[in-house]
Protein backbone atom coordinates (compact mmCIF):
# COMPACT_ATOMS: atom_id res chain seq x y z
CA UNK A 1 0.00 0.00 0.00
CA UNK A 2 1.40 3.36 -0.51
CA UNK A 3 0.79 5.97 1.82
CA UNK A 4 0.59 9.39 0.37
CA UNK A 5 1.17 12.77 2.46
CA UNK A 6 1.25 16.80 1.53
CA UNK A 7 4.60 17.85 2.73
CA UNK A 8 4.63 20.29 5.50
CA UNK A 9 1.65 22.53 3.92
CA UNK A 10 4.20 24.29 1.60
CA UNK A 11 2.51 25.01 -1.76
CA UNK A 12 5.55 26.54 -3.44
CA UNK A 13 9.27 25.60 -4.54
CA UNK A 14 11.99 28.25 -4.99
CA UNK A 15 14.64 27.30 -7.42
CA UNK A 16 16.52 25.86 -4.60
CA UNK A 17 14.22 23.40 -4.37
CA UNK A 18 15.21 22.21 -8.93
CA UNK A 19 19.06 21.73 -8.02
CA UNK A 20 20.98 23.26 -10.63
CA UNK A 21 17.62 24.13 -12.85
CA UNK A 22 16.88 27.65 -12.66
CA UNK A 23 12.68 28.25 -11.86
CA UNK A 24 11.49 31.00 -14.61
CA UNK A 25 10.21 34.31 -13.22
CA UNK A 26 9.15 36.93 -15.51
CA UNK A 27 8.78 40.11 -12.98
CA UNK A 28 8.15 42.32 -16.17
CA UNK A 29 10.93 44.96 -14.77
CA UNK A 30 9.16 44.90 -11.07
CA UNK A 31 11.16 43.77 -8.20
CA UNK A 32 10.54 39.89 -7.59
CA UNK A 33 8.42 39.11 -4.46
CA UNK A 34 6.54 36.43 -2.95
CA UNK A 35 3.99 35.25 -5.80
CA UNK A 36 0.51 33.23 -5.18
CA UNK A 37 1.15 29.42 -5.86
CA UNK A 38 -0.74 28.62 -8.53
CA UNK A 39 -3.69 25.70 -7.61
CA UNK A 40 -1.54 22.41 -8.76
CA UNK A 41 2.10 23.36 -6.92
CA UNK A 42 2.64 21.73 -3.62
CA UNK A 43 5.28 18.90 -3.13
CA UNK A 44 3.97 15.16 -2.01
CA UNK A 45 5.44 12.36 -0.26
CA UNK A 46 4.20 8.63 -0.85
CA UNK A 47 6.12 5.85 1.40
CA UNK A 48 5.62 2.24 0.24
CA UNK A 49 7.65 -1.08 0.99
CA UNK A 50 10.65 -1.90 -1.12
CA UNK A 51 8.26 -5.08 -2.72
CA UNK A 52 7.59 -5.48 -7.00
CA UNK A 53 3.86 -4.47 -6.08
CA UNK A 54 5.19 -0.60 -4.92
CA UNK A 55 5.94 -0.23 -8.66
CA UNK A 56 2.60 -0.02 -10.35
CA UNK A 57 1.67 1.59 -6.87
CA UNK A 58 4.08 4.21 -7.36
CA UNK A 59 3.21 4.96 -10.84
CA UNK A 60 -0.56 4.84 -10.40
CA UNK A 61 -0.83 7.58 -7.39
CA UNK A 62 2.05 9.68 -9.33
CA UNK A 63 -0.67 10.04 -12.15
CA UNK A 64 -3.21 10.34 -9.92
CA UNK A 65 -1.77 13.10 -8.07
CA UNK A 66 -0.87 14.87 -11.10
CA UNK A 67 -4.97 15.09 -12.65
CA UNK A 68 -6.42 15.48 -9.20
CA UNK A 69 -4.26 18.37 -8.92
CA UNK A 70 -4.72 19.48 -12.22
CA UNK A 71 -1.04 19.84 -13.11
CA UNK A 72 -0.48 21.28 -16.71
CA UNK A 73 2.24 18.99 -17.96
CA UNK A 74 1.99 18.19 -21.46
CA UNK A 75 1.19 14.43 -22.27
CA UNK A 76 5.13 13.33 -23.03
CA UNK A 77 5.86 14.99 -19.69
CA UNK A 78 3.37 12.95 -17.91
CA UNK A 79 4.32 9.76 -20.09
CA UNK A 80 7.90 10.42 -19.27
CA UNK A 81 7.59 10.98 -15.42
CA UNK A 82 5.54 7.38 -15.22
CA UNK A 83 8.24 5.89 -16.78
CA UNK A 84 10.63 7.36 -14.89
CA UNK A 85 8.90 6.41 -11.64
CA UNK A 86 8.90 2.86 -12.80
CA UNK A 87 12.88 2.51 -13.33
CA UNK A 88 13.94 4.25 -10.31
CA UNK A 89 11.26 2.71 -8.23
CA UNK A 90 12.24 -0.89 -9.45
CA UNK A 91 16.11 -0.04 -9.13
CA UNK A 92 15.09 0.96 -5.53
CA UNK A 93 13.60 -2.32 -4.62
CA UNK A 94 15.87 -4.80 -6.71
CA UNK A 95 18.86 -2.80 -5.77
CA UNK A 96 18.21 -1.70 -1.96
CA UNK A 97 15.89 -3.64 -0.45
CA UNK A 98 17.64 -5.76 1.90
CA UNK A 99 19.52 -2.25 3.54
CA UNK A 100 15.88 -0.18 2.72
CA UNK A 101 12.51 -2.12 3.49
CA UNK A 102 10.76 1.30 2.37
CA UNK A 103 10.85 3.86 -0.20
CA UNK A 104 9.76 7.24 -0.46
CA UNK A 105 8.89 8.89 -3.94
CA UNK A 106 8.66 12.71 -3.75
CA UNK A 107 6.38 14.78 -6.63
CA UNK A 108 7.21 18.10 -6.25
CA UNK A 109 5.32 20.61 -8.85
CA UNK A 110 6.57 24.43 -8.96
CA UNK A 111 4.40 26.92 -11.74
CA UNK A 112 6.16 25.18 -14.54
CA UNK A 113 8.39 22.23 -13.63
CA UNK A 114 7.86 18.99 -11.94
CA UNK A 115 10.29 17.23 -9.91
CA UNK A 116 9.53 13.22 -8.62
CA UNK A 117 12.52 11.73 -6.77
CA UNK A 118 13.01 7.93 -5.27
CA UNK A 119 14.50 8.02 -1.88
CA UNK A 120 15.58 4.66 -0.17
CA UNK A 121 18.44 4.11 2.94
CA UNK A 122 21.20 2.12 1.06
CA UNK A 123 24.03 4.14 0.51
CA UNK A 124 25.42 2.91 -2.66
CA UNK A 125 25.17 5.66 -5.19
CA UNK A 126 24.32 4.09 -8.78
CA UNK A 127 25.61 5.18 -11.99
CA UNK A 128 24.50 4.79 -15.48
CA UNK A 129 26.80 2.34 -17.03
CA UNK A 130 25.97 1.12 -20.79
CA UNK A 131 24.50 -2.47 -20.27
CA UNK A 132 26.24 -5.35 -22.12
CA UNK A 133 24.10 -6.01 -25.56
CA UNK A 134 23.25 -9.02 -24.33
CA UNK A 135 21.68 -8.12 -20.49
CA UNK A 136 17.68 -7.93 -19.89
CA UNK A 137 18.24 -5.21 -17.43
CA UNK A 138 20.69 -2.70 -16.15
CA UNK A 139 19.75 0.42 -18.69
CA UNK A 140 16.59 2.27 -16.23
CA UNK A 141 19.51 5.23 -15.38
CA UNK A 142 20.13 5.55 -18.97
CA UNK A 143 16.74 5.59 -19.90
CA UNK A 144 15.90 7.87 -17.20
CA UNK A 145 18.32 10.40 -18.01
CA UNK A 146 17.65 10.28 -21.47
CA UNK A 147 13.86 10.91 -21.33
CA UNK A 148 15.41 13.88 -18.72
CA UNK A 149 17.61 15.46 -21.56
CA UNK A 150 15.12 15.27 -24.35
CA UNK A 151 12.55 16.63 -22.50
CA UNK A 152 15.23 19.86 -21.43
CA UNK A 153 15.45 18.80 -17.40
CA UNK A 154 17.68 17.72 -15.61
CA UNK A 155 18.83 14.56 -13.13
CA UNK A 156 20.42 13.40 -10.41
CA UNK A 157 21.73 11.49 -7.30
CA UNK A 158 22.20 13.09 -4.30
CA UNK A 159 23.20 11.35 -0.29
CA UNK A 160 20.70 12.04 2.47
CA UNK A 161 21.76 13.30 5.68
CA UNK A 162 21.14 9.58 7.41
CA UNK A 163 23.29 7.88 4.75
CA UNK A 164 20.82 6.52 2.06
CA UNK A 165 20.60 8.41 -1.45
CA UNK A 166 17.97 10.35 -3.20
CA UNK A 167 17.43 9.99 -7.14
CA UNK A 168 15.74 12.66 -8.92
CA UNK A 169 14.27 13.93 -12.13
CA UNK A 170 12.79 17.61 -12.91
CA UNK A 171 11.68 18.74 -16.10
CA UNK A 172 9.67 21.80 -17.45
CA UNK A 173 5.80 21.14 -17.55
CA UNK A 174 5.36 21.97 -20.97
CA UNK A 175 9.15 21.76 -22.71
CA UNK A 176 7.84 22.98 -25.88
CA UNK A 177 6.13 26.40 -24.57
CA UNK A 178 9.72 26.70 -22.60
CA UNK A 179 11.98 26.09 -25.84
CA UNK A 180 14.02 23.37 -23.97
CA UNK A 181 13.65 20.67 -26.34
CA UNK A 182 15.23 20.19 -29.78
CA UNK A 183 12.99 19.85 -33.01
CA UNK A 184 12.28 16.42 -33.83
CA UNK A 185 13.57 15.45 -37.56
CA UNK A 186 10.90 15.44 -39.86
CA UNK A 187 10.42 11.95 -41.26
CA UNK A 188 7.97 12.13 -43.74
CA UNK A 189 10.40 13.61 -46.15
CA UNK A 190 11.41 10.98 -48.72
Amino acid sequence: MVTIERKGGNRTMDSGGWGSLAHPQDTGGAPPGPAAPLPYEGVWRFTAPAADSSVPQARHAVRDLLARQRVPAADEVVQGLLLIVSELVTNAVRHAALLSPMLAVEVGVGAEWVRVSVEDDHPYRPSALEADSGQTGGRGLLLVREITREAGGACDVEHTAGGGKIIWAALPLDPAAAGLTSPRPDLSAP
